[in-house]
């Protein structure tokens, strides 16, 4: 029998079947202009193909599914063995495949490779984020192994690889694997030469056997794991394999799985070592200096999370406004609204604009470059993954009470959003590597203003700023206690000098005067008027196949 109780109308049609990267134009026209010629008709039609992937339906069901069965610990079997295994739903599987097949773990060796990689993981991850984690390790275990040439001529194959094989068994047996981390202990989190895990030499100075834990373990599906122990020299880099090379099971002793905030697809495990084996990764006692760059890589990829987190959530703001009356009239033409999303779709374009220039720098790998990064990083991971909870929040907002339910995927945005600001050392890390590198590193300085300085006399709101950033760079007295200030000032001349080289004028211009200029509220929406934020709102707006 028909309901004769009420009509449904006035209700917005899902965001699905669109293309995620030709809807993009920050990221679209980024792409074009930092990819070399030789691959570039390459790279936009991968990049097409994934984006067409990412606003599937089927995708977006993957997403859910793996996040509303979350991942399951099995510690034994049937009979009383122990297995330490962690079971996940066949989306999560699929996810990861796809993403694997894309390319998603091979940066390293191929032309343009971290810039097609950060577009590809920036599109995929509106996907699902979850599943992102260990593709992101993979990735950035890659520079540590090629510190030991034997190492990286076994593994490294196996980690770029396009294929994805699940489930446990020796690593020179499968076509591709996957490789996880666990640096942290519970007694020192960021301060990892707090850690006691004991690392004991064998015979031969290549193979140990560690003996303590690990408080956040994640992906523990993966084929292995660099780990952080204190050998007699000091505190070393490991690998660790799952499964030995005879096939027998490596001592990883799974206590449980984290219960996190979000992130839930993914596993996150407390893992203890009993005389487990391992290989010296690098020189003993340089264990720091071994994971210097794959701590800076997955740093970079937080970046390119959040800013896919933050277009993935303006994306559903603009998507709902577009169809969504009230009022009188579509909610998209309303002044205050459009105020609303114009300056969430800015955070949005700055933050995609921003990372695809970090992309290229790795890229370039020039001394040049190289010295950019080393401020660039941290100061882009503080700041715009900061920025994520914000725009995730207000943007949610612009639902109203239908972004508050689990089935407009907003809530699984909101959960997702701190992880990336958390990860890999939360803002107080990020700003004291910042000033360490300004204490020590005067190269590393001068990159970052030659940078800036590309845009300088373009827009006096940027000049300003880059004038009174230098003030502040004059006196380091007492600069600790002012260092979250002073780095979130350098990314946002950074985002501004990106912006006003790149980006359109009404872009630029609605930055510079907000972000530098001072002519913005404590909130969103509070942008100076101008009938050109239609033109900002129009550029960020998805458009349905």
């Amino acid at each position: 029998m028909a309901a004769t109780t009420h009509t449904v109308t006035n209700q917005v049609p899902p965001l699905v079947g669109h293309d995620v990267f030709a809807a993009d134009r920050a990221l679209s026209e980024a792409v074009e202009r930092h990819v070399g010629p030789e691959v570039r008709s390459v790279a936009l039609e991968e990049l097409g193909e994934l984006g067409r992937a990412a606003g599937s339906a089927q995708a977006q069901e993957w997403g859910a599914r793996a996040n509303a069965r979350p991942p399951v610990l099995r510690t034994h079997d049937r009979y009383g063995n122990r297995v330490d295994e962690v079971e996940f739903d066949p989306a999560w599987h699929r996810l990861l495949g796809h993403a694997v097949s894309a390319g998603l773990t091979d940066a390293w060796g191929r032309p343009s490779g971290h810039l097609r990689r950060a577009a590809g993981f920036l599109v995929w991850t509106q996907a699902e984020a979850g599943h992102g984690c260990p593709l992101s390790m993979t990735h950035a275990a890659v520079p540590a192994l090629r510190t030991d040439p034997a190492l990286a001529a076994e593994w490294e194959p196996l980690l770029t690889s396009y294929v994805y094989e699940e489930g446990l068994r020796p690593a020179a047996g499968k076509a591709g694997a996957l490789l996880g981390m666990g640096m942290t202990e519970k007694q020192g989190g960021s301060d990892v030469r707090s850690n006691t895990t004991r690392a004991e030499p064998l015979p031969g100075g290549e193979e140990y056997l560690l003996t303590g834990h690990k408080w956040f373990c994640s992906a523990p599906m993966s084929d292995g794991f660099l780990v952080l122990a204190q050998a007699p020299g000091g505190l070393t880099c490991f690998l660790l394999p799952r499964v030995l090379p005879d096939g027998t099971r490596n001592v990883f002793l799974i206590q449980r799985l984290k219960d996190k905030l979000g992130n839930r697809s993914n596993a996150s495990a407390e893992v203890e070592f009993d005389r487990t084996w391992a290989r010296r990764v690098g020189e003993e006692g340089r264990g720091v200096r071994t994971i210097i760059e794959m701590v800076a890589a997955t740093r970079f990829d937080c970046v390119v999370g959040s800013a896919a987190l933050m277009r993935q959530a303006v994306s559903q703001a603009i998507h709902h406004s577009a169809y969504r009356s009230a009022f009188g009239g579509l909610l998209i033409d309303k002044p205050l609204m459009r105020n609303v999303l114009a300056d969430l779709a800015l955070e949005s374009e700055a933050a995609t604009v921003l990372a695809m220039r970090l992309a290229a720098a790795y890229d370039a790998d020039t001394e040049e470059e190289r010295a950019f990064l080393r401020l660039a990083v941290p100061a882009a991971k503080f700041w715009v993954t900061k920025r994520c909870g914000a725009v995730v929040g207000e943007a949610l907002e612009c639902l109203g009470g239908n972004g508050y339910v689990e089935e407009s995927g907003m809530p699984r945005l909101l959960r997702e959003a701190p992880l990336n600001s958390v990860w890999e050392g939360s803002g107080n890390v990020q700003a004291l590597d910042v000033l360490r590198a300004l204490g020590r590193e005067p190269r590393a300085f001068d990159a970052f203003l030659r940078e800036v300085g590309r845009a300088r006399g373009a827009d006096h709101r940027l000049d300003a700023a880059i004038t009174g950033l230098l003030t502040e760079l004059a006196d380091l007295a007492g600069v600790e206690a002012r260092g979250r200030r002073l780095v979130e000032r350098m990314a946002l001349v950074l985002q501004g000098s990106l912006l006003v080289r790149w980006a359109p004028p009404e872009v630029a211009d609605a930055f510079c005067a907000s972000r530098l200029g001072g002519d913005w509220g404590a909130s969103f929406g509070t942008l100076p008027h101008s009938p050109d934020l239609a033109s900002v709102v129009e550029r960020g707006r998805p458009v349905v196949l």
